[in-house]
């Protein structure tokens, strides 16, 4: 049983026994959402399954599979496991939310139901679904965007990886949250996007550039700026950050605009150091791997002036987290 409405409105699985519940939350919600029902736990997996709903209302007391039961079996399966449930029952004690929770539910409401509550609860936990898609698609479209560079480039996609691994590890070291850690990961494939905008004679000539060519390479910064944009907060910020300023030199040496110390943005400063580090120990057709003890022997010689010596520091500290991740993506 389902109603009919705009494809643009979200979806919602209702789930119960009773007939007259069904036709309770469909009066409260028809005229906002698009709706599906089952009477049963199996029902709802299958149709959970097979529908992708952006939410799921579930009884708890049904014949045969109980509401915990279908709910764990939900958030077992890849599939599903993302969809957000809220269980709509009559049990009310403590104890009874508490195995709802822990069955992985997202919210609690009691019967009798009271109709602005369920409104109120599904709208709340649907604008959480959004911002959940929204950040898959921004993330999305910056690995994509990190691709199309990479197609550009005679590095490979795993420099890119190991990279970002490396700097998500000093991210880390140096006290970022993890969630700015993880911003950090997945700005950093975003380094090099500018490089779209360079020549491949430039980008791909196999013996070294020309002054003038050299010119046209730094500008690629510049570019990736432009193609990210600047952004108030968060990763895209970071990622325009990365893309300007990565190769910048704590000494003011570098560029496109020799910023110098403190002037570098620090995300800037972590991906110079991840960026050389897996550069200098990964083979390109101009050159052969440096083994690792003597990168990091560049990497000391050039604290205070490519790059800060603090994060020099606390960088070669991390090294077995950094051997790890260049053993797992190493090139084969």
């Amino acid at each position: 049983m389902r109603t009919t409405h705009q494809p643009h409105q979200p979806q919602i699985l209702v789930v119960d026994d009773e007939a007259s519940n069904l036709q309770l939350l469909r009066h409260i919600l028809q005229d906002h959402y698009r709706l599906l029902f089952a009477k049963d736990g199996p029902r709802a997996l299958e149709l959970a399954r097979s529908e992708q709903p952006q939410l799921i209302l579930l009884d708890v007391m049904m014949p045969g599979m109980t509401g915990y039961e279908t709910c764990r079996l939900l958030k077992s399966d890849p599939v599903t496991t993302a969809i957000p449930v809220i269980f709509v029952t009559a049990l009310s004690d403590a104890d009874d939310e508490v195995i709802g929770f822990e069955a992985g539910a997202v919210d609690y409401i009691t019967k009798p139901v009271s109709p602005p509550i369920v409104r109120a609860r599904v709208r709340n936990h649907l604008s959480l679904v959004g911002v959940d898609e929204l950040k898959k698609t921004r993330l999305e479209i910056v690995q994509r965007l990190g691709l199309a560079a990479e197609y550009k480039d005679n590095e490979t996609g795993l420099h890119v990886i190991r990279m970002s691994h490396y700097a998500q590890v000093l991210g880390l070291a140096i006290g970022m949250t993890e969630a700015e850690a993880e911003d950090l990961l997945h700005a950093a494939p975003m380094h090099d996007v500018g490089k779209i905008g360079i020549p491949d004679s430039i980008l791909r000539k196999p013996g070294p550039l020309d002054a003038d060519e050299w010119k046209i390479m730094q500008t690629h910064a510049l570019i990736g700026g432009d193609i990210i944009g600047k952004h108030p907060h968060g990763m895209m910020a970071m990622a325009y950050d990365v893309a300007m300023t990565h190769h910048e030199k704590w000494d003011g040496s570098g560029y496109p605009n020799g910023l110098q110390g403190d002037e570098i943005p620090l995300v800037g400063r972590i991906i110079a150091i991840a960026d050389v580090f897996d550069a200098l120990t990964s083979a390109r057709p101009y050159k052969e791997a440096w083994p690792v003890e003597q990168a990091v022997e560049h990497m000391l010689a050039q604290r205070d002036k490519h790059f800060e010596g603090r994060l020099v520091d606390i960088f070669l500290k991390q090294m077995p987290a950094l051997l790890e991740i260049k053993e797992r993506w190493a090139e084969r």
